[in-house]
């Protein structure tokens, strides 16, 4: 027993060993059914002991494994030889498998043999025995003489084994029995054993036939590989189940390309419906030895069925739960999640692999991509392994950026799907971090507005999601940009910044030294950029109190340093700098915690450093009235942006000094003289307040300019160094806006105590002078320019500030301010006319000076085109008026415009002549309009009744938003939803690098709002916008009545109709602007484009839209806006019409919608357009909206090719037989002015259809390959006659259109046509005949073109026809190599081609050429013989095949 004992020790090595072994697992039994003493050596009698013994291997009972004591090949090698020499052979073989089943009868014993045997470390022994041994069980195998009855034993001992659960004995006995079968040297009946595991898997439990058919590969000869797969490959389709173990098998065997296929494309069908830990199994079985044919098919599959939500949807109830019931995640949640983000990043391993390994299959998965057009087919999947393609094949990765770039602006890779990326699966987003990165950095170098926003999006998801290092590197990166210079890039960094510090201010904190840093490199940035900064290190700064100390310590080094410059740039940046920090400070004390004591003092001391910071500005800036008036600006933006969250304490201290200031420097009593001598006499104009005798207010605006004027000229540097305040108009808008949102700050909104500025008059002078301006001298001229532009942003300023006021009397107030500005500008137009070179004064001071200049080219004369609107009232009519007035108000806001029109007429008459500047060019001079000015649009017809002293009524005067004041409204929203809500890509790009710049001027508070508000305030304009639609279509409709259908009648008032005009395209306009804002495209606007739509819908059905479906919303606005196609006055507003309509259809687009578009495009193009003047409408910008509107109506048509063919068969015809100034009668809008936009749109959309018609097949059926070559036959044909329009059409835009889209029409019948004709040619030879002739027509004009353009040695033409040759030559080869390929060639032959001009007539310029043996041959049709000889030159491409001989040659 002792000896025992100690071989139980000895083992226990032996046990240690084997646990570490791949291929079984030894597991430790709970209970054991034997004691230690009975574990030991089994000895007995039977041949099987003695025999295994002699041989060198003990048996164990118990949990021992048996013992061997020699090498396993010793081992079986001297067992087979006992065997054969002993006595009784091969009566001992039965008895020693008798005894073999005997001993493994216990369950203890035939783990034994299942499991490795232990090698006995023995002094003697110590280098004879390997460290691993096969189990004895697979070393009998491996003896030819025992290994059928162990196989059969072991078969049929397996079913015992069915329905134990793993783990019951301790050890999983199935898997034990079929490892034996593995890996055997040598199997003597293969197919009998593969035969017996198949029919055991037929009846086994699952966990078994899992086993048996994974393990299928190893036990497996080559030669039955293909067979066994197909057998396999049956369960696939029987037995979802075992899809996993399936699959696994099958990807080690080798199987013929059609099984594979088979096998894979049931694969695919059980994709989505597969359990999620199988996911990658499946995966990579497909992805598995895919051919470069076939790979991009394959992955196309795979992408349309692999769906990502399934592996969210863990997280998704998991938050749910969370939220519901508020309770910390259990284990099994945890655990589930957990699982679920294994198998997703499992999944992405199986295709990573792929990737790397197996060639082909990044590009393909590329492809399949790029393929995809649908916007709604692009999944999360898509985006994710771009960025695992990007990370893991470096040699993708620009191909990789060009398929973003092309995505993201067409809204196939929404910030969504990059957010729901980045949210769901993290853990492998994670991996490919570098990427992330790389591809932000490259975006925000983009032109594109789209992708730049893409990349931005990707930082602020990267530093959102990942761990510490990576948001280290994201801030990096963005100081990196701010640092870099480039405009675009510092202002998408800064907004990424901004959002970071708004929503993880904790989480920047840790990285504020390094936003810090960008205010070494501020010399850079301009004054918005400033601003964002300082924003961004105040919040840093103030939001701990004592942590961030030296950020606050640095941020007053810097303005301290600024503020006290002489140079007015950095003077700037430290206005803007304090203002911004102080509204930090100020903002945070309200959220400041802690004790009531601590939170006491620590706001004393930020209001202690809020006095000193405030006070240090205003006595920097007091001597520069620039610098006053941005204080002032900035100040007033403050107070707008905090609203409701500022200190009382501060607030008070800003407005008792602006109250003071304003009234003491700007406001004095109105007196009947004004004291000092002025370049102008002084006259009190624009009073609205009737009641005089009361101590009536005016502002002091001409005594100013003219003070300032003088202090510029005189002694400005003397006043500087008396330290005195300069007052300067420049000051006074700005000190107003102040003023004004400092008061309804104080007064939750009333303007009470300043409503007397709305109506007081301004110190001007007699504007009658306008008359007089070429008698005028320079000085004078400019001052009165600088008067204007002053008295302008005044009424700009106060409509701003009473535009929301609901008093009857204040609305009307306001109109008739709104009427002033548009007699104002007219004036300011004639004005700055008569005055080039003239500099207007600054109104806008947070931008650089010379961002503000305006143009050369604003000084530019053109003729008046319309008019104010208004008659000008006589002012001193109103001023000595002393009656008082009441208001009533209609909100119908329908009244007719024939009072005014008399008025209008009778100004515009009398202005007629008057040189006028188009003040579009001088927007930088002017003040802003908020937002809230565009409420007035709500206004309708407002009645004021004048009453006499006894208080009844005198008089009734209508005061109402006239054409002039709407168009002034309209063409401000417009820029305004223009700058904001579209991308700056789509517009005209601007004049070198200042554009950027220049592109915010005149929007910086708009520029405050995010485009989501922009919008919303947008739509809710949209109901009286409607109602001014309307009015313009009645008024239009009716004037069209009125004359009898015809536009240019005499009793067509021209200026009102251009007015009325520009109105109504503006609306169209807004419309188009609004609907077209790419934000209506994300889930969170939803709600909005709703309630947009809304609006349309109701017109159309009223108070029927309160629960459509979105698309009977979309469906009804379209058929509302659709309604104004009778009454548009203008082909630019037909247009903008059509765009709108499209822009309403995209959401999404419906094939009715697309019929209705079309038809309307076509109407409008076969729509005769006429001015009021009796003119046809022309010009550049009549010709540039032709061409949007007529690829519109190809885009849009159902059939391209007819309408191609419709135009040029038709239209054409009728213009050449028409008069020199004739047009088309059925397209009136082709003349011969506007042919070339004809022709262009007509090549290039030729050419756009053909390469939509797919390429020839060899698999095609007659049916597919006669409906191409239709299609073809249609295309040459209308190739032809395009190309033969030449001949009349000869103008040079004409002939180089012609030159590039006839060789890429060529070009593409090579690539797609000629493909066809190969497979086709022998079954449809007639038609491929019909073919080639009619394109030999075409060739030959192009090879005149060639000619032409080379005898008349134009640059322009003769650039296109190198290429074009080349094409034509292919073109010859490529029909000789078709002929070839159907066993045709002897029909084939070559002649020379004659050089010939447009008319066909023989060019004889070029005699020394003609006995050049360098050029090359053409073909030609015998019953050509004109051609068959004469010039070789240029003969690359100007001949075909000779039909006639295909014909014969069959």
């Amino acid at each position: 027993m002792v000896s025992k004992r100690k071989l139980s020790k000895s083992d226990a090595h032996g046990d240690s060993l084997i646990a570490e072994l791949p291929q079984t697992k030894k597991s430790r039994i709970s209970c054991k059914e034997k004691t230690s003493a009975e574990d030991g050596v089994v000895e007995n009698d039977s041949v099987f002991v003695q025999l295994i013994k002699t041989a060198g291997i003990t048996l164990n009972a118990g949990e021992r494994q048996n013992d061997i004591a020699v090498d396993q090949a010793i081992f079986q090698k001297k067992l087979c030889q006992i065997l054969r020499k002993h006595p009784f052979y091969p009566h001992v073989v039965q008895e020693f498998v008798s005894g073999l089943e005997t001993h493994i009868k216990d369950r203890d014993q035939f783990r034994n043999c299942l499991l490795p045997c232990a090698p006995v470390q023995g002094e003697g022994t110590r280098n004879l025995v390997h460290s691993y041994c096969e189990s004895l069980i697979k070393l009998l195998l491996g003896i030819e003489t025992l290994q059928p009855a162990v196989i059969t034993l072991l078969l049929e001992k397996l079913p015992e084994f069915f329905f134990d659960t793993v783990g019951s004995f301790g050890t999983n006995f199935p898997r034990l029995i079929v490892n034996q079968f593995k890996w055997l040297d040598k199997i003597l009946d293969s197919k009998e054993l593969v035969m017996k595991l198949m029919q055991m898997v037929s009846v086994s439990p699952a966990p078994i036939q899992h086993d048996i058919i994974t393990s299928l590969p190893e036990i497996l000869e080559d030669s039955q590989q293909s067979e066994v797969a197909r057998e396999v490959s049956q369960l696939l389709k029987r037995d979802t189940r075992l899809t996993v173990p399936i699959l696994d098998a099958l990807s080690s065997l080798d199987l013929d390309a059609g099984l594979l296929a088979e096998v894979r494309q049931s694969a695919m069908v059980i994709v989505p419906a597969v359990k999620l830990e199988d996911l990658p199994v499946v995966v990579k079985f497909i992805l598995h030895n895919i051919k470069a044919v076939d790979a991009v098919e394959v992955i196309s599959a795979l992408r349309k069925s692999l769906d990502l939500s399934s592996c969210i949807l863990p997280l998704q109830i998991l938050s749910s739960q969370r939220k519901l019931k508020s309770q910390p995640q259990t284990s099994s949640s945890t655990s589930e999640v957990s699982s679920s983000q294994n198998c997703v990043k499992l999944l992405f391993d199986v295709i990573k692999l792929a990737v790397r390994f197996q060639k082909g299959i990044s590009e393909a998965w590329i492809k399949a991509i790029e393929n995809t057009v649908s916007v709604s087919d692009h999944k999360v999947l898509d985006l994710i392994v771009l960025l695992l393609i990007h990370t893991t094949n470096t040699k993708s990765r620009k191909q990789i950026e060009r398929v973003l770039r092309n995505k993201i602006p067409l809204g196939c890779v929404p910030e969504q799907l990059l957010q729901s990326a980045f949210q769901n699966h993290s853990l492998v987003i994670k991996d490919f971090f570098p990427s992330i990165l790389s591809l932000a950095q490259t975006f925000l170098h983009s032109a594109d507005p789209c992708v730049v926003s893409f990349g931005s999006c990707m930082y602020k998801q990267a530093f959102a999601a990942f761990d510490s290092y990576c948001r280290q590197e994201v801030v990096s990166a963005l100081v990196t940009h701010v640092c870099g210079g480039n405009d675009v890039e510092v202002d998408i960094s800064l907004d990424v910044l901004t959002d970071l510090v708004t929503l993880c201010t904790s989480s920047l904190i840790r990285y504020a030294t390094f936003v810090k840093n960008v205010l070494d490199y501020t010399e850079k940035l301009n004054p918005q950029q400033i601003r964002k900064l300082f924003y961004i290190l105040g919040e840093l700064a103030f939001s701990q109190r004592q942590e961030d100390c030296y950020i606050q310590d640095d941020m007053h080094m810097v303005i301290r340093k600024w503020l006290s410059s002489t140079v007015p740039k950095y003077k700037q940046m430290g206005i803007i700098g304090a203002i911004t920090v102080a509204g930090s400070m100020a903002a945070k004390r309200s959220k400041e915690d802690g004790c009531s004591l601590e939170r006491t003092q620590q706001s004393e001391e930020h209001c202690r450093q809020l006095s000193i910071l405030l006070d240090l500005v205003s006595y920097c800036c007091e001597q520069s009235p620039e610098a006053l008036a941005l204080y002032y600006d900035e100040l007033a933006n403050l107070i707008e942006k905090q609203k409701g969250n500022l200190d009382s304490q501060i607030l008070e201290r800003i407005g008792k000094s602006v109250v003071e200031d304003f009234s003491n420097d700007f406001v004095v009593d109105l007196t009947p003289a004004v004291d000092g001598v002025h370049l102008f006499p002084v006259k009190s104009l624009y009073n609205l307040d009737e009641d005089e005798s009361q101590g009536t207010i005016v502002i002091n605006l001409l005594p100013l300019l003219s003070q300032n004027s003088l202090v510029k000229s005189v002694d400005e540097m003397a006043i500087r160094n008396q330290g005195k305040k300069i007052v300067s108009p420049e000051c006074l808008s700005p000190s107003f806006r102040l003023l004004r949102l400092y008061t309804t700050e104080q007064h939750n909104g009333s303007m009470e105590e300043i409503d007397a500025l709305l109506g007081c008059p301004l110190y001007l002078t007699d504007l009658e002078i306008e008359w007089k301006l070429d008698s005028l001298a320079k000085q004078e001229r400019e001052f009165l320019c600088s008067l204007l532009f002053h008295a302008l942003n005044w009424f700009r300023e106060v409509v701003n500030a009473f535009c929301q006021q609901q008093d009857l009397e204040m609305k009307g107030k306001v109109l008739t301010r709104l009427q002033n500005i548009t007699e104002l500008q007219n004036m300011l137009g004639k004005c700055l006319a008569a005055s080039p070179g003239y500099v207007p004064p600054p109104a806008i001071f947070d931008c650089e000076a010379l961002e503000a200049a305006p143009p050369v080219n604003a000084v530019g004369l053109v003729k008046k085109k319309k008019t104010g609107g208004k008659k000008q009232k006589s002012e001193g009519n109103k001023d000595s008026s002393a009656d008082h007035s009441q208001m009533e108000e209609n909100p119908e806001g329908n009244q007719p415009e024939a009072e005014t029109t008399q008025l209008e007429k009778d100004t515009t008459e009398k202005n007629a002549g008057i040189p006028l500047v188009q003040l579009q060019s001088y927007n930088a001079f002017f003040r802003e309009l908020d937002l809230e000015v565009f409420t007035i649009l709500h206004c309708g017809l407002l009645t004021k009744s004048i009453l006499d002293s006894e208080m009844h009524t005198e008089a009734r005067e209508i005061v109402q938003l006239g054409p002039a004041e709407l168009m002034f409204l309209l063409d401000d929203l417009c820029q305004k939803l223009e700058h904001i809500l579209i991308p700056p890509a789509a517009k005209r790009a601007p004049f070198l690098k200042q554009g950027k710049a220049c592109r915010n001027i005149g929007f910086s508070h708009l520029c405050q709002r995010s485009s989501q508000e922009v919008a919303q305030c947008a739509v809710e304009l949209l109901k009286p916008l409607c109602n001014h639609m309307e009015n313009m279509h009645n008024y239009f409709q009716a004037l069209i009545t009125e004359n009898q259908g015809v536009v240019d009648g005499p009793r067509v008032n021209i200026q009102e109709h251009q007015l009325m005009s520009s109105c109504y395209q503006q609306l169209l306009q807004a419309f188009r602007l609004l609907f077209a804002w790419s934000g209506f495209s994300q889930r969170e606007n939803s709600d909005l484009l709703r309630s947009a739509l809304k609006v349309l819908a109701d017109k159309l059905k009223p108070g029927e839209t309160e629960f459509l479906l979105l698309e009977d919303l979309i469906s009804d606005s379209f058929h509302y806006l659709l309604n104004f196609q009778h009454s548009v006055p203008n082909f630019q507003c037909a247009l903008t019409l059509t765009q709108l309509l499209i822009v309403i259809a995209e959401k999404p687009v419906a094939s009715w919608k697309k019929d209705k578009i079309a038809s309307l495009a076509k109407q409008f193009l076969c729509q005769s357009w006429m001015q009021p003047s009796g003119m046809r409408e022309k010009g550049s910008q009549f010709s540039n909206a032709l061409h949007t509107l007529l690829c519109v109506y190809m885009e849009h048509t159902d059939n391209i090719l007819k309408a191609v063919e419709d135009i040029s068969s038709v239209g054409v015809p009728e213009l050449i037989n028409s008069a020199n100034d004739g047009y088309s009668s059925t397209y009136p809008t082709l003349t011969r002015q506007t042919f070339p936009v004809f022709f262009q749109v007509m090549m290039t959309q030729l050419e756009n259809s053909v390469r939509s018609i797919p390429a020839g097949k060899p698999s095609d059926s007659s049916e597919v390959q006669i409906e191409k070559l239709l299609h073809w036959n249609v295309a040459v044909r209308d190739f032809h006659i395009l190309v033969n329009l030449v001949k009349v059409f000869d103008s040079r835009p004409v002939l180089s259109i012609c030159l590039k889209y006839g060789r890429l029409f060529v070009e593409a019948f090579l690539k797609l046509a000629m493909p066809l004709l190969d497979y086709s040619f022998k079954k449809h030879r007639e038609d491929v005949q019909s073919l080639l002739k009619t394109l030999q027509l075409s060739t030959r004009q192009l090879h005149h073109m060639c000619g032409h353009s080379k005898i008349h040695q134009d640059l322009g033409l003769t650039n296109h026809v190198p290429l074009l040759k080349k094409s034509l030559e292919q073109f010859v080869y490529r029909v000789k190599a078709m002929l070839a390929f159907n066993h045709c060639q002897e029909a084939f032959w070559v002649g020379t081609l004659k050089n010939r001009d447009l008319q066909g007539e023989e060019i004889l310029s070029q005699d020394s050429e003609e006995n050049d043996p360098g050029e090359g041959v053409s073909q030609l049709p015998r019953e050509d013989p004109a051609e068959e000889e004469g010039d070789i030159s240029g003969s690359e491409g100007g001949s075909e095949n000779n039909d006639d001989d295909e014909e014969s040659s069959e």
